[in-house]
């Protein structure tokens, strides 16, 4: 599979096709052991070691995979390895592993447990390979028990929830970490100017809304559906400029403060189009379908500075957007940012 076949429409204002996903540098990014976090421009810094969130993504983009080939599903079966061993019997995860292959931390509820469930609950729903379905299952069970404060950790999990009872409708475990994570997150405010459940938008925002959403088709006791719709589109609305998405970056955006444009991280422009992927799915609505196409791209240079934020030649996703360009190491959370955002052009595109 290479980084540089289009398929037949281009998503994007520019007239780019669109390049199907390549693992090309995925698989560069990865070992034995697991996925290594940080790269400059596109070789490993081994010395960064591993982390269970860019891990648990990597199981999300290769289960995501309809026919997936050898290699890619050799990387969900090591990265499906390294979650369960990064796992507690408590349902806890590890988050961080030396080079060492010594974890530097205790097991803990942060964004990495939410990402561990996203990753296992996505395997078991998604993969075409049964015992990583089945051995992902019985990871997901476990870790579904527990609860984090945190509402972008329960966004996290929410979203694996989501895919395990897509397959399994009646997997009590899922069904209450689904609706605690809607719980968590909230609803719309009331004020139009800022209908955001929190005075902050910081990072992955668009997941927050993408639960909410899911929450309401899953669950019958769920939240209305509107008001994930409302949260997705206001988002949508404020990440505009000039006809491209330009999203909030990682310094954040607070209520009636100043609206800043760079440093733009992948991860957004990925949760963007995941979140239009699932609203356009529930609701029918092909006014989705643009923003999943905007957020495409975003990554072949419909954005604010009008340039390519992946490389065709290793099929790495560069790091940020900055005011000067793109950042132009490779590391693993841009590159699986670039992946996941392909998928769906197969689709919409």
């Amino acid at each position: 599979m290479t980084a540089t076949t289009g398929l037949p429409r281009p998503p994007g204002r520019g007239g780019r096709a669109a390049p199907r996903p390549s693992f090309t540098h995925l698989s560069r990014l990865s070992d034995d052991t697991g996925l290594f976090e940080h790269a400059r421009h596109a070789i490993v810094r081994r010395e960064h070691g591993y982390c269970t969130d860019d891990v648990a993504r990597g199981l999300v983009v290769t289960s995501r995979e309809p026919e997936p080939g050898g290699e890619v599903l050799r990387l969900a079966e090591r990265y499906l390895a390294f979650l369960t061993h990064a796992q507690d019997a408590a349902g806890a995860f590890h988050n961080r592993l030396g080079h060492d292959r010594r974890w530097t931390d205790q097991p803990g509820l942060g964004d990495w447990w939410g990402r561990a469930l996203w990753g296992l609950g996505t395997a078991a729903a998604r993969s075409p390979a049964a015992w990583i379905r089945e051995e992902a299952l019985v990871a997901f069970s476990r870790g579904a028990t527990r609860r984090s404060p945190a509402p972008h950790a329960m966004a996290f999990a929410g979203l694996g929830a989501a895919e395990v009872l897509r397959r399994h409708p009646a997997h009590a475990a899922a069904a209450a970490l689904l609706t605690d994570a809607a719980t968590t997150i909230g609803g719309p405010g009331t004020d139009p100017r800022w209908p955001w459940p929190a005075p902050r938008l910081t990072y992955a925002s668009a997941a927050l809304a993408e639960v909410v959403i899911a929450a309401s088709q899953l669950r019958h006791d769920g939240p209305p559906l509107d008001g994930g719709l409302r949260m997705l589109a206001w988002l949508r609305d404020v990440q505009q400029r000039d006809g491209n998405l330009s999203v909030v970056p990682a310094g954040g955006w607070r209520r009636d403060g100043v609206r800043p444009r760079h440093d733009q991280q992948p991860i957004e422009v990925a949760a963007f189009a995941d979140a239009c992927a699932t609203a356009a799915t529930v609701t029918g609505d092909p006014g989705w379908e643009t923003g999943v196409r905007q957020a495409v791209g975003w990554f072949l240079g419909d954005n604010d500075v009008g340039t390519p934020m992946w490389d065709p030649e290793t099929g790495g996703g560069y790091d940020g957007l900055t005011a000067h360009g793109p950042n132009l190491n490779q590391g693993a959370e841009s590159t699986l940012a670039l992946i996941a955002t392909l998928q769906h052009a197969r689709r919409w595109s």
